[in-house]
């Protein structure tokens, strides 16, 4: 298991908002590493390209998101995730299937 945070180029549009990174944290490995790994993230994220999603909480300078079901593979999936405000990435805090 990787402990650090991983960084992706992408390019997106997320809540009317330019992506160009993605940022995986390795949380999700502690309990879904057998079902979930960052190629299979990097694909659910490419699923929120173009879309507007309702902010679940706010945190300071970070709005949470919580995403589901994310259909790939003919498999559900959700997806917790987060934008910094006036920053270009997406922080994707967990993954898991539903």
């Amino acid at each position: 298991m990787r402990h650090e945070r991983r960084i992706y180029n992408v390019s997106l549009i997320v809540n009317e908002r330019q992506i160009h990174q993605v940022v995986i944290d390795p949380h999700y490995e502690k309990n879904h590493s057998a079902s979930i790994t960052d190629e299979l993230i990097l694909e659910l994220v490419q699923l929120l390209n173009g879309g507007e999603f309702e902010i679940d909480q706010v945190s300071g300078e970070f709005e949470y998101f919580k995403t589901e079901p994310l259909y790939l593979r003919e498999k559900k999936y959700r997806l917790v995730w987060l934008l910094k405000k006036n920053a270009l990435f997406i922080g994707v805090v967990n993954a898991f299937r539903r």
